[in-house]
């Protein structure tokens, strides 16, 4: 499985909710290929989450993040894994930064998530 996959999957496997994924290879200079957005209405939840995200990757690609920032209060997780950057937001957070409007024209896709 690739790293999109994974993290899509681990999300999924954690109930988190909104999961999008940005497609970022048209943009020139992109510091990735994809974002990969989610969210969660606990610090716990989104500590969980991240968890989740960053053993499965090593278990299945035995791929470390290269930075993780934000678990320190679990308000606005990044996870930085080269080619992926995985954002898991608590729900006021997303929706106070809306992220995904900053890219609205580049191709998204939502994944089947906790509702």
């Amino acid at each position: 499985m690739n790293n999109l996959e994974v993290i899509i999957s681990a999300a999924q496997d954690k109930k988190a909710k909104g999961i999008v994924s940005l497609d970022m290879r048209g943009i020139d200079g992109s510091i990735c290929d994809y974002f990969v957005i989610c969210n969660a209405d606990s610090t716990t939840h989104v500590e969980s989450i991240s968890n989740e995200i960053e053993e499965k990757l090593i278990e299945i690609n035995n791929q470390k993040p290269f930075r993780v920032e934000g678990r320190q209060n679990g308000y606005w997780v990044v996870m930085d894994y080269g080619d992926v950057m995985v954002h898991i937001f608590l729900t006021e957070a997303r929706d106070y930064y809306r992220l995904e409007e900053l890219w609205g024209d580049v191709p998204s896709k939502k994944y089947e998530s906790y509702q």
